[in-house]
């Protein structure tokens, strides 16, 4: 695999941040300590900029090519954030603070966006601007959107954004890749559900049961991908949380409900929110109560641009070989805030592979520092194919 010998020569050094960041997570937006040793190495390797406080906690970073001629800026954003998971991994350099991990690797994707960050500045064999993002709260918090409201695109004129992640499963160094979208949008449905409470032995004809309720529109809810959606597109709605009553024999007023809902389309997402409403609503007064359904818009669908995700399959391949990357991968129905970046500017979004081993959000899952000069190459190459020098 060619990878660029002084990424490798660092290796052992991007292993070492990591490590460091893995033994001190720190959630959402609370990334003080992280973003600080970040900004701080940047300033380190010579960064021409170096700004905190973007989307609250984000760093960023900017690096002039040794020429400026193309006028072309790009975006390469890595995420900080960690989980509130217990760690059960087993490394001698697990978390150091209880019930919080990196269990989805955003040590390593920032251990791999300073790696690449210490050669450009270094080496600067590129005709433009390249600008590196370090986001916080990208679990749950919308960083993304944080940075990108900030001003984080037009403050320095950045004209396409790339992003990556890991992906447990994928073959150690390969890459996979689509045109279009690679994750799905990602929101909640809040449920409330109101009966009359009553006896749930001795009287419940003279209630209006909200358990009943509440059930009927979990098994009428799972109608909609059944059959308002286009079986050829893809849609996920699950409810995960109940709670109504608090004792044996009692019909409780109301019943609240939570879920969540994954689409690939926006088009399927707009259809999905407007029928969630429709039935369950229409549920309840067949039962005689009553409930109200909030559809909370979380994250976008993580839609790649096709002359971007061309480009960076281009890219893959000039790290992996042409047989290690995927570019036309499945999407997944995961969410990510990328997506946020993605609206604002034409860019792309690869995952990386990590080989065997848990999935992301596990307890147990491990990054692969093997993969760290792999990803760090194809940042550089990125850049430097982007805004080629000669």
């Amino acid at each position: 695999m060619p990878i660029l010998n002084s990424i490798a020569a660092l290796s052992d050094e991007m292993a070492a941040w990591r490590h460091d960041f893995h033994e001190h997570p720190e959630l959402l937006y609370e990334v003080h300590r992280t973003a600080g040793i970040v900004a701080d190495r940047l300033r380190e390797f010579g960064c021409d900029e170096v700004v905190t406080g973007i989307g609250r906690t984000g760093v960023v970073g900017v690096i002039r090519g040794r020429k400026s001629a193309s006028g072309k800026t790009i975006g390469l954003r890595a995420d900080m954030d960690a989980l509130p998971i217990e760690e059960t991994s087993g490394v001698p350099y697990a978390s150091k603070t209880p019930g919080l991990m990196h269990a989805c690797g955003h040590d390593g994707h920032t251990a791999m966006l300073l790696g690449a960050a210490k050669y450009l500045a270094e080496t600067r064999n590129f005709d433009g601007t390249a600008v590196v993002i370090f986001q916080p709260a990208e679990e749950g918090g919308a960083g993304g959107k944080a940075m990108v409201d900030d001003g984080l695109m037009t403050r320095w004129g950045i004209q396409e954004v790339y992003g990556m992640h890991n992906m447990p499963g994928i073959p150690e160094g390969h890459f996979e890749i689509s045109p279009g979208a690679m994750l799905a949008s990602a929101d909640a449905i809040h449920i409330k559900v109101t009966g009359k409470g009553g006896h749930g032995g001795a009287g419940p004809h003279r209630a209006v049961d909200s358990i009943l309720i509440a059930s009927q529109i979990v098994n009428a809810l799972q109608s909609i991908v059944a059959r308002n959606v286009d079986p050829l597109k893809s849609a996920v709605i699950s409810i995960c949380s109940i709670h109504g009553g608090t004792t044996f024999n009692v019909i409780p007023e109301t019943v609240e409900m939570l879920g969540t809902v994954r689409t690939l389309d926006p088009d399927i997402r707009d259809l999905v929110e407007k029928r969630i409403i429709e039935v369950t609503e229409a549920t309840a007064r067949a039962y005689g109560g009553s409930a109200e359904a909030i559809y909370e818009r979380k994250y976008p669908v993580t839609m790649n641009h096709a002359a971007q995700a061309a480009f960076a399959a281009d890219v893959a391949r000039d790290v992996a070989g042409n047989e290690r990357v995927n570019d036309r991968a499945t999407p997944l129905m995961g969410g990510e805030d990328f997506a946020f970046m993605l609206e604002a500017r034409p860019g792309a979004f690869v995952f990386i592979g990590m080989g065997p081993g848990n999935e992301c959000h596990h307890p147990a899952y491990r990054f692969n520092d093997n993969i760290l000069s792999a990803g760090a190459s194809y940042w550089v190459k990125l850049v430097e194919k982007s805004m080629p020098a000669n």
